[in-house]
């Protein structure tokens, strides 16, 4: 990284949701990770104290919204709230996995949009701009009122899947990189032009929060491939991943690779997605922690801190972020 970052001018603080990316993003910057003082009143009210002054200091503050996503959130506002109250120039919310992203829309009747509600309290709350990794909707970007720069880990992917290409002899005419629906095809697509693969989306209809519906045009895509590479923002239950997979295996495709960014894995979905054999590898990163039993010779967890310590170095010396990623995704360069 080119300049220092002034560790007496930045307080750098992480709320309990993921402390162990929090402290390698430290590591990483060469900043002290500050405490925090968490405890709970006998009417189980929360109280945070952070533990050192930010006063017209620059405060970053790690967050991942994973469950108990409403404990996490609270957790935030009140860093957050905690910060402005005692006068920091700026505080920059650090949200390596922002889970409301998927309620985007009012496709029902007396719902919230509860990614604009977030969005509204993160600003509400003190955030003076806000980072994230690869939003579920790319339009969430929009609901925010700060400055937000949404990153992407797809050139970790591709600097580790350039290396099994080259174990494997991934080819154009034998692999292709399948997207899981429409609203990916994109992103699958530009992973797909830097490795020189062809790509393909298929048609998803959510039928319910676990159940999806896979077209069976996809079948007649993947004639002649060998492996596929699924390419998806985040596995959660793992219903889509694996109802794609069946689609892909009854077309023959005998290797799938799966590349994620938030390896969820809620309940038993990876036990579900390592009962089908021809899945080889599960690749993703650590925007969530994923503790060591749930892990195996079949997983990758490729680490995004040095990739969002370099984003907020660039941030602290004023330098565009969108020079970072080359293989960054065109509507979130900024």
């Amino acid at each position: 990284m080119d300049g220092n970052i002034n560790p007496d001018d930045v307080r750098f603080f992480s709320g309990r949701s993921h402390p162990e990316l929090s402290a390698s993003i430290a590591r990483t910057l060469g900043i002290p990770l500050e405490p925090t003082h968490y405890s709970r009143f006998s009417n189980d009210n929360l109280f945070i104290q952070l533990g050192a002054s930010v006063r017209s200091r620059t405060v970053y503050i790690v967050q991942s919204l994973i469950p108990p996503v409403s404990d996490h959130l609270l957790e935030l506002f009140m860093m957050l709230d905690s910060a402005r109250g005692a006068a920091a120039r700026e505080i920059h919310a650090i949200i390596p996995y922002f889970s409301y992203a998927r309620s985007d829309k009012k496709n029902a009747p007396r719902i919230s949009i509860t990614a604009r509600l977030i969005a509204d309290l993160l600003q509400t709350s003190g955030a003076t701009h806000v980072m994230t990794m690869t939003l579920h909707s790319p339009q969430v970007h929009g609901f925010f009122s700060v400055p937000t720069d949404p990153l992407t880990a797809r050139y970790l992917f591709v600097n580790y899947l350039r290396e099994l290409k080259s174990t494997l002899g991934f080819a154009a005419n034998d692999t292709v990189i399948v997207a899981p629906d429409y609203g990916r095809a994109g992103s699958a697509a530009r992973l797909a032009e830097v490795l020189n693969l062809p790509s393909i989306s298929a048609e998803k209809t959510r039928l319910s929060d676990t159940e999806v519906r896979i077209g069976e045009l996809i079948g007649k895509q993947v004639l002649g491939f060998h492996r596929a590479i699924i390419y998806d923002d985040e596995i959660a239950t793992g219903g889509s991943v694996i109802r794609l997979s069946e689609q892909l295996i009854e077309s023959q495709v005998e290797e799938i690779y799966l590349v994620c960014t938030h390896g969820l894995f809620f309940g038993n979905a990876l036990e579900r997605l390592r009962a089908i054999p021809q899945i080889k590898k599960i690749i993703t990163t650590d925007t969530v922690p994923i503790p060591p039993e749930k892990r195996g010779a079949d997983m990758v967890v490729l680490s995004v801190a040095p990739l969002i310590a370099e984003a907020i170095h660039h941030n602290y010396c004023r330098k565009s972020i969108g020079t970072l990623f080359d293989f960054g995704e065109a509507e979130f360069d900024s």
